[in-house]
């Protein structure tokens, strides 16, 4: 038998948005810094590139030594040695990517411009297979822009390598940024 302190108060949508709002100067202080580093960011695109690379970097590193941590959970032998070798794989690429950030960015910028274009073409692909009342026409739209933009970055790729990940990062950062004043902004005058 349990008693009704043990029983977790569910809180209402409006007990909610009050505790936000009495957080709103936080969460717009939030948004200006994210702002203030995307600025940063496509004020030196090459660096943020760089930046943005040595974490990936890191990713790969931590990657792989989780992965030969697991290996010796696995009992057989022929999986040890499978997840030991793609353990000592990502620790190289890790090494890699520190070692030449440059090269790393390339191939980086390679796969995002093929992730891109892709998808657009299936997508397209997709919307005029879709029927007419539908909103087709944005979705083909929409695959087109992918399209494009990932043609726009193998067409100029090794040299767009040098740019591409830091301008998505700054264009990132102060997106998410404005959207964090907006809500904080938005909390704020419902007080």
């Amino acid at each position: 038998m349990t008693s009704t302190s043990e029983v977790p108060r569910s809180q209402s949508l409006g007990s909610g948005v009050e505790v936000l709002r009495a957080k709103c100067g936080w969460i717009i202080a939030l948004g200006v810094i994210y702002v203030f580093a995307g600025l940063i960011a496509l004020y030196s695109v090459v660096a943020a590139t760089v930046a943005s690379v040595f974490v990936v970097g890191i990713m790969m590193l931590i990657a792989g030594v989780s992965e030969v941590i697991n290996a010796f959970q696995v009992k057989s032998w022929g999986k040890f040695l499978l997840w030991v070798l793609l353990g000592a794989l990502y620790i190289i690429a890790g090494f890699v990517t520190f070692e030449n950030p440059l090269l790393a960015a390339a191939i980086l910028t390679l796969m995002l411009g093929a992730a891109l274009a892709a998808p657009g073409i299936m997508r397209i692909i997709l919307a005029f297979s879709m029927k007419e009342g539908s909103a087709w026409i944005w979705l083909a739209l929409s695959s087109a822009i992918t399209l494009l933009l990932g043609l726009l970055i193998l067409a100029h790729w090794p040299v767009s390598s040098l740019y591409i990940l830091g301008l998505f990062l700054g264009i990132d950062l102060v997106v998410a940024g404005a959207g964090w004043i907006a809500i904080g902004l938005g909390l704020k005058s419902r007080a």
